[in-house]
């Protein structure tokens, strides 16, 4: 049975204006996701990733940041213009976000209990006790002990493994179509790390919730998505089935990234790793904005910026070594990779 899409973005547009100059920091990005569906969002630091998910969120903040173009439609509604209110009674319940930082996410004045059945009161009219059940089933469905007990601590009386359980369990509460979560195990130990993409996972099976996966950590990408867009100094540069992609990963940087994994099964005494840093936003405004970290680049590289070509029917690169021009140097890319 065919997923019904839930999310589009088309050509969004983010901007942030300072005293000397206006930053594109998210440019002309175009993805789509359905029920169900786990999408991951790759690329390294500074790449746009978290800014795209904010646009989406409609938290980006004014000034110095503005979405100046594109569209998010969530069910074919635009909701990109959406004065602040219309947003308050989207944001939870049709599309909720897990961020990166449970600590600095949660409020340290008021306890779980407060601010979870707040978030539930703003969407539903409901008495205080059924409030409190919901918040309850919700602790418990995301592996907290003691629930109820739970209501009454205040986020720095939990370990960093309780406080994200309990951002995701705030994200999850109103069983939203999309969920967000923008590194959610950044700042844990692995064992907890392993529990948390668990969960996420059994919750977007059980709820049919379609998931945007922001990371940086092409392991996790392997274990948790079924497609991925890898997002280089603000744009869209591959999108593939995640078997493809690893695979047969048509751009050089995401060669490059897959390549940086360590593998306990090789024998090289240094790990990979791409030459060169993402180019801050703004800075790069000829050519491909890879072309000064990229082995096989070639004249046009530097001079003009590449479309997203679709490379087969379920593959698209932004790239000119898959053009007829650029396939002579991607022949010995090939070769090299």
């Amino acid at each position: 049975m065919e997923r019904k899409e839930v999310l589009r973005v088309n050509d969004l547009q983010t901007h942030f204006k300072t005293d000397d100059a206006i930053i594109p920091a998210v440019d002309h990005v175009d993805f789509h996701v359905k029920e169900g569906e786990v999408l991951g969002i790759v690329g390294e630091s500074g790449c746009g990733k978290s800014v795209t998910s904010l646009s989406l969120m409609g938290l980006i903040p004014k000034p110095p940041g503005e979405i100046v173009g594109g569209e998010v439609l969530l069910h074919g509604e635009d909701i990109v213009h959406l004065k602040e209110k219309e947003m308050r009674k989207i944001r939870g319940k049709q599309i909720a976000m897990i961020f990166q930082e449970p600590m600095t996410s949660l409020n340290p004045l008021f306890t779980i209990g407060d601010q979870m059945t707040e978030a539930v009161f703003i969407h539903e009219k409901i008495s205080k006790r059924e409030a409190k059940k919901k918040v309850v089933d919700m602790l418990t469905l995301v592996g907290l002990p003691r629930a109820e007990n739970l209501l009454k601590d205040y986020p720095h009386q939990l370990s960093g493994g309780m406080r994200q359980r309990v951002m995701i369990a705030m994200a999850l509460i109103l069983e939203p179509e999309v969920l967000i979560a923008d590194e959610p195990t950044t700042a844990l130990d692995v064992t907890t790390q392993a529990k948390i993409l668990k969960l996420i996972k059994d919750l977007n099976e059980r709820l049919k919730t379609a998931v945007l996966f922001i990371t940086h950590d092409l392991g996790v990408v392997a274990e948790m998505c079924e497609r991925v867009i890898v997002m280089y100094a603000g744009q869209v540069i591959e999108e593939a089935p995640v078997k493809e992609l690893f695979e047969e990963p048509k751009h050089p940087y995401t060669k490059g990234l897959i390549q940086s994994v360590p593998d306990i099964r090789s024998k090289e005494e240094r790990l990979y790793s791409i030459q060169g840093t993402v180019p801050m936003p703004g800075t790069i405004t000829k050519g491909c904005r890879f072309a000064d970290r990229c082995a096989f680049r070639f004249d046009r590289c530097t001079q003009e910026d590449p479309e997203l070509y679709e490379v087969s029917g379920k593959q698209k690169v932004r790239c000119f070594l898959h053009t007829e021009e650029g396939s002579h140097v991607n022949d010995e890319a090939t070769v090299k990779s």
